[in-house]
């Protein structure tokens, strides 16, 4: 008797541990779940709308990150809609030299330079705060975090930080942090698409860098950008 009542004693103290881990192991549905993300990017950027005689050169890159809140349309909530607040980090090499006003009224210069061996660096250097509004389909559902998706929309900027910085192979150092024409107020679409945490992020400028009262090589304003790259979700 004193066997089996330690028997019975061990075998009820397993079977509360037993689903004690299963409760663990198997939380409760949330059938209300939001894809609230972190996102973390790098792309490569491309300058379009260029004018004649302006060239890419280099590599020109980007980092991007920030945070986005979720908002289901849908009681399934595989579509709705993000808003969020981000940080992008970009440089540009071309033969492009910006030389500063000498104040009196004198404008910027635009130039480009025809003997890229003449070019030890000229880049411009750029820091925008972000705001993305994407709409979202994807196949989630609340007991997986591994799905496809479909993220479309638009990406609104401001341009707090500019940088021009040239400087030849003889040394010589030009730089310049606010031309005439800079359009700081920065406007793209965006799509990223892929599986899981790994997506394929491509973005289109819808305005460009100059305004039309910047004269580039005979052309009035210019530099649109495209940035292609990868987008990686944090939940």
């Amino acid at each position: 008797m004193k066997y089996g009542l330690l028997l019975f004693i061990s075998l009820y103290s397993l079977v509360g541990i037993a689903q004690q881990e299963k409760r663990l192991v198997f939380p409760e549905v949330d059938s209300l779940y939001r894809e609230d993300q972190i996102y973390v990017g790098i792309t490569f950027n491309a300058i379009g709308n260029r004018p004649t005689g302006i060239t890419q050169s280099g590599f020109s890159g980007g980092v991007h990150f920030g945070a986005i809140r979720d908002i289901p349309f849908n009681k399934r909530r595989n579509f709705g809609m993000g808003v969020g607040l981000g940080y992008s980090l970009n440089t540009y090499n071309h033969n492009l030299i910006v030389i500063p006003g000498e104040g009196g009224g004198t404008k910027t210069i635009f130039s480009a330079i025809t003997n890229e061996n003449a070019i030890d660096r000229s880049r411009f250097t750029t820091h925008l705060l972000e705001m993305p509004l994407e709409f979202r389909w994807r196949t989630s559902n609340p007991e997986s975090y591994k799905f496809w998706r479909i993220y479309a929309g638009l990406r609104l900027g401001y341009m707090h930080y500019f940088k021009s910085r040239f400087k030849n192979v003889a040394g010589v150092t030009l730089k310049e942090k606010n031309p005439d024409g800079l359009e700081r107020l920065r406007l793209g679409t965006t799509l990223s698409f892929g599986w899981n945490t790994f997506n394929f992020h491509i973005y289109y400028s819808l305005n460009s860098f100059f305004d039309k009262s910047v004269q580039i090589e005979n052309q009035l304003g210019g530099f649109s950008v495209v940035k292609l790259g990868l987008l990686f979700y944090i939940l």
